[in-house]
């Protein structure tokens, strides 16, 4: 994926939804696979992650972090916003936060 491709040489650990071999799995088993290994996920899927969110909160589960990117946006506006966030942000910081580029 062009955006790791960017995000890589900054030093940010990034694994890829296809890196991953998780094509066509649920929006839950991706949530799932993220936070089982202590990663934030990226994704344009608003609707159905911020349904996600608000279900782990309510039932008192934990996140990684979910992180909405604007679908509109190009995958440069993206790269920059990420680094930008990451690099402000801990990993403890957006632990079960929902957070929007």
């Amino acid at each position: 994926m062009l955006l790791g491709e960017w995000l890589r040489p900054h030093g940010f650990d990034v694994l890829t939804t296809r890196d991953a071999s998780n094509l066509g799995l649920s929006d839950d088993a991706q949530l799932r696979f993220a936070t089982e290994r202590q990663r934030a996920l990226l994704t344009h899927n608003r609707i159905d992650f911020e349904r996600l969110h608000r279900a782990a909160i309510d039932g008192h589960a934990s996140h990684a972090g979910i992180i909405i990117a604007n679908r509109r946006a190009s995958h440069a506006d993206v790269a920059r916003r990420i680094m930008k966030l990451l690099n402000f942000f801990t990993a403890d910081a957006i632990k079960n936060q929902l957070l929007y580029l």
